[in-house]
């Protein structure tokens, strides 16, 4: 037996991007009242959708964020990306392989699309995501958002429209994830997680059900060839 996907999340999974936009959600926090460190940032929002920001601050502070924040974080997101934002180390390889083996793959993250597109750009891997699939925008097919599904990570909804999209049944898929939140999506979409410790300690990713950890893209083939399940040539 073989997985018949393999669906990456993109921030700090396919794009070294989580750095970047939690310096810059955590500094536009405290621009506008609700003092946030870097590592508070990383903690309470990392591998979350948007809605789970505005959720938090309001639980906690009792008070909305303005109107336009979405538009005000996405643009100071977009410009640091330009000409910054590099690939994760290794992740084109790994793509390289599965498409060697025969192994379909996609994107589930909790970013927007436009998010998603802009990072995969920037970082020269979106044509990737535009093979393999029928249609008028191949990269679309196999590009799935928290805006397809209206709630993002730890819901199960992302992933599991994902697969429906791909035509694989969740027991079939693995997921390469590197937040907490997007472990337990996975494990509660039926799905196996190789959790990605390059910024997360392996501890919080194992108490959020990982089935598998590593530390150097460079390892997953071999992990997901030892599985069984995948890379059989």
């Amino acid at each position: 037996m073989r997985y018949d996907l393999v669906i990456f999340d993109n921030d700090g999974v396919l794009v070294d991007s989580e750095p970047i936009a939690n310096q810059i959600l955590a500094a536009y926090l405290t621009e506008l009242g609700h003092p946030t460190t870097y590592e508070e940032s990383l903690r309470d929002f990392m591998g979350g959708a948007k809605h789970r920001i505005h959720e938090t601050v309001l639980e906690r502070s009792g008070k909305r964020l303005p109107a336009g924040f979405d538009a005000t974080f996405d643009a100071r997101v977009f410009e640091e990306f330009r000409g910054r934002l590099e690939p994760v180390v290794g992740v084109a390889e790994v793509l390289d392989k599965l498409a060697a083996a025969g192994v379909p793959y996609c994107v589930g993250s909790s970013g927007s699309h436009e998010r998603i597109r802009v990072a995969l750009t920037e970082t020269g891997l979106l044509e990737r995501f535009a093979l393999g699939r029928t249609g008028e925008d191949g990269a679309a097919g196999r590009i799935f958002s928290s805006e397809d599904v209206g709630r993002g990570k730890p819901t199960p909804d992302l992933f599991l429209h994902a697969a429906r999209e791909m035509g694989v049944a969740p027991e079939r898929c693995a997921v390469v994830e590197d937040s907490p939140l997007g472990v337990r999506a996975a494990i509660a979409a039926g799905m196996d997680v190789y959790g990605f410790t390059a910024m997360t300690p392996a501890v919080k990713l194992t108490e959020s059900g990982a089935t598998m950890l590593f530390a150097d893209m460079a390892e997953l083939p071999a992990l997901l060839r030892e599985s069984g399940r995948a890379l059989q040539r």
